[in-house]
């Protein structure tokens, strides 16, 4: 309750903020123009796009109302068909996601990654920290698909290539879930990645199996087998609690059926390199012809898209 409320002081205070200074732009322009200064009025110009960016944030920010969204988040990715082309796609969606965070202020922890033998990764599981994170990262829940000429095709030829991105938000402690012992498989197995003394020399690394659902979580990153099983209890409690609301059940030993492939459900953006360049988002019809920006982390476009589009149909319903 203290953190709601400090967030919506929060925001008060920048809004109040932002109202002054775009006050003051029209009366910076005037002595701009009366001195004839044209640094002056770049200066006034780089003032007036900065409070711009600002309320697009705010704007942003209010839309965040979900149960989960200022929670932290657990972003999880995972090469699809393609091949080669889809672990690099995976690795290079990995990036992209870093970089997001990294601009936004976020901290990022990688919880698990496997690497493919030959190129890219097959799965990387990121712990992201920071205000609204999961509010911010939930609507990249989906497939992902990539076109471009492969770098691994001698002939040239253009390659479609495909990953999933799952994003839930890190419960914590918050709720008491309890889980029925049987109904998990706990495999252990030796680290295969930079870590620490323990890497490739113990079985650390954790794989923990939900048989009813078929949800497979991992963790090898953390210094011992029990935190690597303590995290990745964490992270099946969050995928867990976040189908069950789904599903409308109060109760995780409900609920049943194959769960481990629910991201393939649909795609969601396209990443088009050639024969143009082109990003779009299908849910929203938010697209960027800057692929490089895309891929660099400028992805607020289409999260506010889809943000905007959700609190929409909200008050449609």
């Amino acid at each position: 309750m203290l953190k709601e409320k400090k967030s919506l002081e929060d925001r008060l205070g920048i809004y109040t903020r932002l109202s002054e200074e775009l006050e003051e732009i029209p009366e910076l322009i005037e002595i701009a123009e009366e001195l004839e200064d044209e640094d002056e009025a770049k200066t006034v110009i780089r003032s007036f796009d900065g409070i711009k960016d600002e309320l697009e944030e705010l704007k942003t920010r209010m839309l965040l109302s979900g149960k989960y969204d200022n929670k932290d988040a657990i972003l999880s990715i995972h090469s699809g068909t393609g091949g080669v082309d889809a672990n690099d796609w995976a690795e290079m969606l990995e990036r992209m996601y870093l970089r997001y965070c990294e601009k936004k202020g976020f901290r990022t922890r990688i919880l698990d990654r496997q690497d493919d033998v030959d190129y890219g990764i097959k799965s990387s599981t990121i712990l992201v920290t920071g205000e609204n994170a999961y509010g911010l990262l939930k609507s990249e829940t989906g497939v992902h698909r990539l076109v471009r000429i492969s770098p691994f095709n001698a002939m040239g030829k253009r390659q479609t290539s495909f990953a999933a991105v799952e994003v839930v938000p890190d419960i914590g402690d918050d709720i008491e879930v309890n889980i029925n012992p049987s109904d998990l498989k706990i495999d252990t197995y030796r680290s295969g990645g930079a870590g620490g003394q323990h890497v490739n020399t113990t079985d650390s690394a954790v794989r923990i199996t939900h048989i009813p659902t078929g949800i497979v979580v991992t963790c090898q990153n953390e210094r011992s087998q029990i935190m690597n099983r303590e995290v990745a209890m964490k992270i099946l409690v969050s995928k867990l609690t976040r189908i069950a609301e789904e599903a409308h059940k109060e109760n995780l030993n409900e609920i049943k059926g194959d769960q481990s492939m629910a991201t393939w459900g649909s795609q969601i953006r396209n990443y088009v390199f050639q024969p143009y360049t082109m990003v779009k988002d299908t849910r929203t019809g938010a697209e960027v012809g800057n692929v490089d920006a895309v891929m660099d982390g400028d992805i607020d476009v289409f999260i506010r898209a889809k943000l905007s589009q959700d609190a929409a149909k909200k008050t449609q319903g």
